[in-house]
C-alpha cells in the first residue's frame, strides 16, 4: 500500500517501527516476568521492564518527548502484562501444561520503503516457536501448529480485535514510526559507509574468499563476488544483514576459489554511503576501506571471527 506521510517530511532509505512483548510462566534470577523493547530501525528506544514497572527511554532523543508519554506507556505495557499472561497460561493449557518455564511472545509493526510503499505484520508465539499471525488481507489468524487452532478459534470469537491491529498496523503505526524518525533524525537518518575487507580461509572444500562490510548505516547494502566481468550468482553464499550492537550494521558474503586464483575474485560494495561501487580484491589487502570515495585505511588484521551477533531482537508496542 501508499501512505501519505504527515507534516511533510521525507527520509530516504527504508525505515521499519517493530516491537515485541515477551512473558515468562517462571522467569530464572535475574529475569522479568513481562518485557517489552521497542525499536526504530532495529535501534531500541524503549524499554518496559516488569521489575521496574516502568517504560523507559533506551535512546537519547526520546529525551525530548513530553513526560505524559512516558506515564501513558507505563500504563498501557501493565496491561499489557496482565493479558499476555493470561494468554501464556491459556495456550499452557492447551497444551496440558500446567508449570515449568514457558514463553509467549507478540511480534508486530511495520516499515516504510523508499519507494512509499509500506508492510507489517502481527504474530503471536509460545515458547519460542510461531503459533498465529495475523492474515491482513483476510483479517482471519492463521495458525502455525494444530494446538494453535484453538487459539484461533478463541481469537476469531471477537473479530474486532484482528480490525483494531488491522488498523493500527495500517495507519497510526506508520504515522508513529514517521514521529520517531522526526526525533531521531540526526541519529535514525544518517549515514555511515562501511568498512570492506576480504579474508581467505581454508576449508574442506578449498579455498573460501569472504568480504565483509562493518560498521555501516543504514542498512541497505549489496555485496557481490564477481570472477571478471561475470557476477558470481549461484556461487556466492550472503547471511543476512545484523546489527553489530553499537548502532552499526555488519554482513558478510564468501565465495569458493581455485587455489592460487585468489586475485582474479573481486567483492563489489554498493552502499548509501559510498559515491560509487567499491571493488575489493585478496592480494590488494591486508586493509580495511571506509569512507565515500573508498579510499584505502590503514593496515588492520583481517577478520578471522564470525560476526558477533546480537541474540536477541526485542520489540513493543507504542502508539
Amino acid at each position: 500500500m501508499f501512505i501519505l506521510l504527515p507534516r511533510g517530511g521525507s527520509f530516504s532509505g527504508t525505515h521499519s517501527l517493530h516491537y515485541h512483548y515477551l512473558t515468562l510462566s517462571e522467569p530464572g534470577p535475574g529475569l522479568p516476568k513481562f518485557l517489552a523493547v521497542g525499536y526504530v530501525d532495529d535501534q531500541p528506544f524503549i524499554r518496559y521492564d516488569s521489575r521496574r514497572g516502568k517504560a523507559e527511554l533506551q535512546a537519547p532523543w526520546m529525551a525530548l518527548v513530553d513526560p505524559q508519554y512516558w506515564e501513558t506507556e507505563t500504563q498501557k505495557q501493565r496491561a499489557w502484562e496482565k493479558v499476555q499472561q493470561v494468554e501464556m497460561w491459556t495456550v499452557m493449557g492447551y497444551h496440558n501444561q500446567s508449570g515449568g518455564t514457558h514463553s509467549a511472545q507478540r511480534m508486530f509493526g511495520c516499515e516504510i520503503r523508499e519507494d512509499g510503499r509500506s508492510s507489517s505484520f502481527w504474530q503471536f508465539g509460545f515458547d519460542g516457536q510461531d503459533h498465529l499471525s495475523l492474515d491482513l488481507e483476510t483479517l482471519s489468524w492463521v495458525s502455525a501448529e494444530p494446538v494453535a487452532v484453538r487459539t484461533k478459534r478463541w481469537w476469531e470469537m471477537e473479530r474486532c480485535y484482528a480490525e483494531y491491529d488491522k488498523a493500527y498496523l495500517e495507519s497510526l503505526c506508520l504515522i508513529s514510526l514517521h514521529r520517531y524518525l522526526e526525533l531521531g533524525s540526526q541519529s535514525l537518518t544518517r549515514i555511515e559507509p562501511p568498512m570492506v575487507q576480504v579474508t581467505k580461509h581454508t576449508t574442506q572444500d578449498g579455498t573460501m574468499l569472504r568480504c565483509w562490510a562493518l560498521g555501516f548505516y543504514p542498512p541497505d547494502i549489496s555485496l557481490s563476488w564477481w570472477l571478471g566481468r561475470k557476477e558470481l550468482v549461484l556461487e556466492t553464499e550472503h547471511v543476512e544483514t545484523r546489527p553489530s550492537g553499537d548502532g552499526t550494521y555488519q554482513t558478510w558474503t564468501s565465495v569458493q576459489v581455485p587455489a592460487g586464483k585468489e586475485a582474479w575474485y573481486t567483492c563489489h560494495v554498493q552502499h548509501p554511503g559510498l559515491k560509487h561501487t567499491l571493488t575489493v580484491a585478496w592480494g590488494e589487502e591486508l586493509t580495511l576501506r571506509r569512507s565515500q570515495d573508498g579510499e584505502e585505511g590503514g593496515a588492520r588484521t583481517p577478520v578471522d571471527n564470525p560476526l558477533v551477533l546480537d541474540s536477541f531482537f526485542f520489540f513493543l508496542k507504542i502508539e
